[in-house]
């Protein structure tokens, strides 16, 4: 289940809000026996996450499918992507193991589909998060989702303070359905999706690897937009390995329809097929990106599901009860 981007924040006593963490989205499949997590676009990731694997193997008291995120956190105490980035893309379980030393992890769990016995995605998220609650040995490993009633306000405004990526909102009798749902909702401090990698451009003096990466997004007729060039954000090492991906996927031809509204200097093509997420300041009149930067490589993500969001007005149902703290509510 996926939430709709929206462009406020709103009070309500029918909703709660959760923090929106900064990591790698699972659903952990648990059969009594053996764990599996998955990424959303169904690839395993026992083999990049194992000591997650294996703590919520056994923080799991019953068969069950839970949601969550896992997550890695920078030296202030918040989720960090960037931080996160680090575990993925590794072949050798040596190397698995010193970046699970260099780079901790721990998964929020926020929501279950699968508990006693039963599918239970039927159920208002009131009662999922207290079956939840129950069935579930939490630690610093495997970590409860806060949450909080009706002031959603307050809790973005404080996000966007600390420095957060922002914050969710949840219908409390939203049933759980595959997609992406007006029952929950996301509010960003910053501008921040993915993008599909379309092309990069050569490093320029002293800079290694390769100078910006060429970004675009699909629009509903499928095609693949320019969005701009994302020339900061990186690490040589991360300079390296992107290059060494991209040099893999070249080919003649831009991949972008139409090739985009900027003269191009000497640019590099690649097939579409790796997906960056990139935080910006905001969108130009001419549909580029503003001040992007480079947060990470998602391998969760599939190239086709990249969309340019657009805040939406607010669901009928958060209109509703919205003044409610002026009550006494």
């Amino acid at each position: 289940m996926l939430a709709t981007l929206v462009a406020e924040p709103f009070d309500n006593r029918d909703w709660i809000f959760e923090p929106k963490f900064d990591g790698l989205r699972v659903l952990g499949v648990f059969d009594g026996r053996e764990l599996t997590l998955l990424s959303r676009n169904g690839r395993p990731q026992n083999f990049q996450f194992p000591e997650i694997a294996e703590a919520l193997r056994r923080a799991l008291k019953q068969p069950a499918v839970v949601d969550g995120e896992v997550v890695s956190f920078d030296p202030k105490g918040r989720t960090s992507f960037r931080e996160l980035q680090q575990r993925f893309h590794l072949q050798d379980a040596g190397e698995v193991e010193a970046r699970r030393r260099e780079h901790p992890a721990s998964v929020y769990l926020f929501d279950v589909l699968y508990a006693v016995r039963s599918d239970v995605t039927h159920l208002p998220l009131e009662e999922r998060k207290r079956i939840l609650k129950q069935i579930v040995k939490w630690s610093q490993k495997i970590r409860w989702t806060d949450f909080s009633s009706a002031k959603g306000k307050l809790l973005f405004h404080r996000a966007c303070r600390n420095g957060e990526e922002g914050i969710i909102g949840k219908h409390r009798q939203s049933r759980y359905v595959a997609g992406r749902s007006d029952r929950w909702v996301k509010f960003k401090c910053v501008g921040r999706q993915e993008f599909v990698i379309g092309g990069f451009t050569d490093p320029q003096r002293s800079r290694i690897g390769l100078g910006a990466l060429l970004v675009g997004y699909y629009d509903d007729g499928n095609r693949l937009l320019y969005a701009g060039k994302v020339g900061t954000g990186y690490s040589d090492s991360l300079l390296r390995d992107l290059r060494a991906q991209l040099d893999r996927l070249e080919q003649d031809r831009p991949p972008f329809d139409p090739a985009g509204p900027e003269p191009w200097r000497p640019a590099h093509w690649v097939k579409p097929k790796l997906v960056a997420e990139v935080a910006f300041g905001e969108w130009t009149q001419n549909h580029l990106l503003r001040q992007p930067r480079f947060e990470g490589l998602r391998p969760d993500k599939k190239p086709g599901d990249c969309r340019r969001e657009k805040p939406k007005a607010l669901p009928a149902a958060a209109r509703r009860s919205r003044s409610f703290h002026m009550l006494g509510g």
